[in-house]
């Protein structure tokens, strides 16, 4: 028999809040996090707003020689761990240790300290820098210190898929339980990229906006960039019931698949969507009909809202319209290689609550973008199935498919 594997514990730093209670108070107010940039100055760039993490200590989970010698990336990953920890209630003994693991990823990891080692190089020589750059920054370095810090000796390694990253992180951690390979799996992301050189980069390029994030809108303009972290704990659902945790969502399946397309651009028709979200329906043994609610993808671009959403009426066809579906990217901005994770543990929330999050910023809503976006205000259930989409630099997709349970 299958094993089926649930989430018994979430942990949330982003630009709504350093915790999960304040995410979840923000996403059903449909408050922003987006504001001005405040790590640099950003005078002289056409883009000048960012979802940066604000009030955050990193001091509250790590020691200040750890705070020094690891990536902005890292703390967040830290702090949400430890949350998710918390809220999951597990007590480990030597044997549970050896069957958890953490599989947690990044899209650009330590970019900060690999642009701060690069201007002491510039300035100060070569014997100026610091030795802790390597481990202080390296993607799979995250895992690695949760791993240590936690004692656990399960799989343990990074994902690293653009702006799939985490979901492909929660995505692994799900199998490794199905498998057998794990009781526990610590999964999700984390990111930390507001630069001066990140966001001139993407400014360059025409992708970021100069005003806010408004997917689905007719006047979007581009993304926000954003940061933070976002850690799910995924427990074998017999374990989870044996001690009595309290289970927010099941993980019923997950479809993946490239578009084979562009390195930056989707599909137009969303061909590699379609399919991620197919073998998702089809992983979960479930019919379209049975899905209530999509967290969307959809990052405020001309480009991405459109195909995400003539992939969802490809699949769905006319229950398509029927469906609530929304992007709490117009709330965080694009957390990058943590979109993935932020956005599932949102998902599972709105199962646990049956509360729909909106999509703030939907004044003039873009004819070819012509479903149900949640506008403006959050909406209650009910709902059972939910859909929690990724699309990554690459042509990387991938679907979780998240069930209420009962």
């Amino acid at each position: 028999m299958m094993r089926r594997v649930v989430i018994t514990g979430i942990g949330l730093v982003t630009p709504l809040g350093n915790s999960r209670l304040a995410n979840w108070l923000a996403i059903v107010s449909g408050r922003s996090g987006i504001g001005p940039i405040t790590l640099f100055d950003a005078s002289q760039l056409g883009c000048q707003i960012a979802g940066e993490v604000r009030d955050f200590d990193p001091r509250e989970v790590l020691e200040s020689k750890e705070v020094r010698h690891y990536d902005r990336f890292i703390h967040f990953a830290v702090a949400a761990t430890d949350e998710a920890l918390k809220d999951a209630r597990l007590t480990f003994d030597d044997d549970l240790t050896e069957r958890t693991g953490v599989i947690y990823g990044s899209a650009m990891g330590g970019l900060m300290t690999i642009v701060e080692a690069q201007n002491t190089l510039s300035n100060r020589g070569t014997r100026r820098v610091s030795p802790f750059l390597a481990p202080g920054s390296a993607i799979n370095m995250a895992a690695g210190i949760i791993s240590i810090r936690w004692g656990f000796k399960g799989p343990n390694y990074a994902t690293a898929s653009a702006c799939s990253t985490s979901a492909h992180a929660i995505a692994d951690g799900f199998y490794a339980i199905q498998r057998g390979d794990a009781e526990v799996m610590v999964t999700g992301g984390s990111e930390a990229v507001i630069t001066e050189l990140t966001v001139a980069a993407f400014d360059n390029a025409g992708a970021l906006s100069k005003e806010d994030s408004r997917p689905f809108d007719a006047n979007r303009d581009g993304f926000v960039m954003a940061e933070g972290g976002a850690t799910i704990i995924l427990e074998e659902l017999e374990h989870a019931r044996a001690r009595g945790a309290s289970i927010y969502a099941e993980v019923a399946g997950v479809g993946m698949a490239g578009d084979a397309y562009h390195i930056t651009a989707p599909d137009p028709a969303g061909a590699g969507a379609s399919r991620a979200m197919t073998q998702a329906l089809r992983s979960a043994h479930l019919n379209p009909e049975e899905v209530s609610y999509i967290n969307a993808h959809a990052t405020s671009t001309k480009s991405g809202d459109a195909s995400e959403t003539a992939a969802i009426k490809s699949v769905f066809g006319h229950h398509a319209y029927q469906l609530a579906v929304s992007s709490t990217k117009s709330m965080t901005g694009h957390l990058l290689g943590a979109a993935g994770a932020t956005e599932a543990a949102y998902t599972a929330l709105a199962l646990y609550h049956q509360i729909l999050p909106p999509t703030i910023n939907l004044r003039t809503q873009d004819p070819d973008c012509d479903l149900d976006y949640i506008p403006q205000e959050a909406r209650s259930g009910p709902v059972a199935v939910a859909l929690s989409n990724s699309n990554g630099f690459g042509g990387a997709n991938i679907t979780l498919v998240l069930k209420r349970y009962d």
